[in-house]
């Protein structure tokens, strides 16, 4: 038995992953006491090449491990935690990762951190608690009622309460700034509090129908074990109510429910029905938070304080000591596939976890993927169906208009038009869909025909008239004025934008209907912090609007005062390279049309449309999403498409797309003298957009019927890949890719 005393014979090391774009994990020494101190799961400062970084310890080596003598040991610099703040299943579900989306360890694992521990902050920092000073300050805050809220809250809490507690209740920070500089309240930096708090049911469950009462009975039969689940439910078929109920069951047993959602926008909706049905802490875990609050909810959930994890695609890697339940909503929305860096799926991902945890997990959708729909095939799902809206509410009916011979009127047939007039005059509400921000897709010149493109990528420029007038590319960002001359003909107050964003169609509807609100929803109307939640309380109210939108209107959203849906232009969706492009286009008409109707009153549909026979719309026209789905699946089968087929899409970028190509040819020869025909190889071609932020872009697909084979082979050649590479040119993998962009 080795002498852990003799340090003089032994050298002391654990196994750290560092956050750089390498493969491996490194071995790094440390003294006896620090050997003994150390936690795999800790953070530790290192020090790797000429840089000061932070890393997970994710091993701890036995003394008679074999030492590489080619490789100069470094110490440890310090021990940043004097406790694991990962657990094994996070670790394990990292370690998965990094090797089945063939991605850097190291720089994987900060995924599962907030920023300040990647930046080496100390884990205990103070959190701020409110108190109240002036027990009889009404009359000095008798003109702001967001000020009179917060202070009847606080002063249910003589002790005092979190800022962060008091975010997640809907005040604001500025909020609480402003009664503090009157002397009415004041915060303290205390110690954070993680004990956990027992659950408390705040408000009765609904009645569930037949089919929410089978599928509750259904999830909760797999407790304390993994099973995965396909909640299928028609739009506004109380899904909600099925999560709620399960989580009721799971809570009261002292385990963690994490919920995934798509977007931002879908928290404020989602956090408000947590609150309302429990009285329990809730950490909320999304890019919109600051730093300081991110971490504060990470440590909540960390610790299990908080009984309810809500949270976007990277909460994932939150860890949880007593998860219970998995589920994530809107399971189909392409936001829960990073798209950058390290592409990951967190509906995949949120499976494995699942498994890793012994607990079930529930993927809801109104259009589930046609991924899932093959998992179900495949019996790794089992599939629940509601089947019908919940309480009164019918589903809309759908109607489409043939563009090409109706009467128009700023974009909007004339149909649209009185039938939007119809429902406002009943004070009810409008929710108008079209997805392309910004003024105009495209700008022309009347005299000669010139259009304003883009100079760094294959697409056109975007006209945005506010904050100012300017062009903008939306796939690089580049923006420029508008020329005040027609570049190539010099004629001046010639150009003319061409098709309609939601900003002029915005502007069109001010001018048809003067006398109502028309609230606009899109990347640059809630760019600012608490701008979507200001539009979404207002769209609560039962008063007559013109609801205005891109796909943040589409993600499950309860508007229940919306009778009347229109969709402006859904003919791009069908005509797509991209052999998702379809399925896509389904699930957005689905989901957007199942807006309509969700209160007392029935509700319609317009889709305006240049191809009224297209067989996709026909089949959706009855609502059947289950139909079309059952046949795409059959049409990918004969195909040989995803899911039916395992993909990996290769790209490669530089300023010559000749030596893109040319590279990739060479590299999938290199393949195939390995894998022979086990792995079918398509291209390599030009992306479908081409140039983009000035540089070139190829791909090659890799196809398989076995996904563990085609791994084993790509494994080792990607690794060649990216050694033999040209120094000037960037190449990603995209396992499972979602788009051919």
């Amino acid at each position: 038995m080795p002498n852990l005393t003799d340090t003089s014979q032994n050298i002391y090391r654990v196994r750290v992953v560092v956050p750089v774009h390498l493969y491996d994990s490194f071995d790094y020494k440390l003294s006896l006491d620090q050997y003994q101190q150390a936690q795999v799961g800790a953070r530790v400062a290192v020090s790797f090449g000429r840089q000061n970084v932070v890393g997970i310890i994710v091993e701890k080596l036995p003394l008679d491990a074999p030492i590489n003598p080619n490789f100069q040991l470094k110490n440890i610099t310090e021990l940043l935690d004097d406790q694991a703040i990962l657990d094994d299943n996070v670790l394990s579900l990292l370690t998965w990762s990094a090797q089945y989306y063939q991605f850097p360890i190291g720089e994987v694992a900060q995924t599962a951190l907030p920023t300040l521990l990647r930046q080496g902050k100390p884990y205990n920092l103070l959190a701020r608690i409110w108190r109240v000073l002036d027990l009889h300050a009404d009359d000095k805050i008798k003109r702001s009622i967001k000020q009179q809220d917060a202070y009847k809250i606080l002063k249910l809490h003589p002790t005092g309460t979190s800022e962060n507690i008091l975010n997640l209740s809907g005040i604001e920070t500025a909020t609480l700034k402003a009664l503090e500089k009157k002397e009415i309240i004041r915060f303290e930096l205390e110690p954070q509090n993680f004990k956990p708090e027992p659950v408390q049911l705040a408000q009765m469950p609904l009645t569930a129908n037949e089919d929410q009462k089978k599928a509750i009975q259904g999830i909760l039969k797999a407790q304390k074990k993994y099973q995965a689940f396909l909640l299928d439910g028609l739009t506004g078929s109380g899904k909600t109510e099925v999560y709620l109920q399960v989580m009721q069951e799971v809570l009261k047993q002292g385990k963690q429910v994490l919920v995934l959602v798509p977007e931002i926008g879908l928290t404020p909706q989602t956090i408000s029905r947590f609150q309302s049905r429990f009285h329990c802490n809730i950490a909320l875990l999304h890019s919109g938070l600051n730093d300081s609050k991110r971490l504060q909810a990470w440590q909540h959930a960390q610790t299990g304080k908080a009984s309810i994890v809500l949270g976007t695609r990277s909460a994932i890697y939150t860890p949880m000591p007593n998860l219970g339940l998995i589920i994530l909503d809107e399971e189909h929305d392409l936001s829960f596939k990073q798209q950058e860096g390290f592409r990951y799926h967190a509906r995949d991902v949120a499976l494995y976890r699942a498994h890793l945890e012994n607990c079930p997990i529930i993927l809801g959708s109104a259009t589930p993927s046609i991924d899932s729909y093959h998992l179900v095939e495949q019996n790794k799902l089992t599939k629940l169906e509601l089947n019908q809206r919940a309480g009164t509410a019918l589903m809309p009916k759908m109607h489409l208009i043939d563009l090409k011979i109706a009467k128009k009127d700023h974009g909007l047939s004339q149909q649209l038009i009185e039938e939007i007039k119809k429902r406002l005059h009943k004070k009810e509400q409008v929710l108008i869909f079209l997805n392309r921000r910004g003024y105009a897709p495209v700008l022309i010149c009347e005299s000669c025909g010139w259009q304003a493109n883009c100079p760094n990528c294959d697409a056109h420029f975007t006209v945005h008239l506010k904050p100012y007038q300017h062009l903008h590319c939306h796939h690089c960002g580049t923006i420029q004025r508008i020329p005040d001359a027609c570049p190539s003909c010099q004629q001046e107050n010639t150009f003319k934008p061409i098709g309609m964003g939601t900003a002029k169609v915005e502007e069109s509807l001010n001018e048809l209907f003067p006398d109502y609100d028309v609230l606009r929803v899109d990347r640059d109307s809630t760019s600012r912090v608490g701008s979507w939640q200001k539009i979404y309380d207002k769209i609560q109210k039962a008063e007559p609007t013109i609801l205005l939108g891109t796909q943040m209107l589409a993600k499950g959203h309860h508007f229940p005062y919306v009778t009347l849906v229109a969709i402006l232009d859904i003919d791009s969706g069908l005509l797509s390279v991209d052999f998702r492009a379809t399925e896509r286009t389904a699930q957005l008409i689905i989901q957007v049309a199942g807006r309509a109707g969700r209160g007392e009153h029935k509700g319609d549909v317009y889709l305006q449309t240049l191809k009224p026979d297209h067989p996709l719309l026909n089949t959706l026209i009855n609502n059947d999403y289950r139909a079309f789905a059952k046949q795409t699946l059959k049409d990918r089968q004969l195909a040989l498409l995803p899911p039916c087929r395992y993909a990996i899409l290769i790209r490669a970028e530089s300023k010559s797309q000749d030596e893109n190509l040319s590279f990739l040819q060479q590299m999938n020869e290199n393949l195939r003298e390995v894998s022979g025909d086990l792995i079918d190889i398509w291209g390599p071609i030009p992306a479908p957009m081409e140039r983009k932020a000035g540089r070139y872009q190829s791909h090659v697909v890799l196809l398989s019927l076995d996904r563990a084979k085609m791994h084993y082979y790509i494994r080792t050649w990607w690794q060649n890949l990216l050694h033999a590479k040209p120094s000037n040119m960037k190449i990603t993998i995209d396992i499972d890719p979602q788009e051919l962009n």
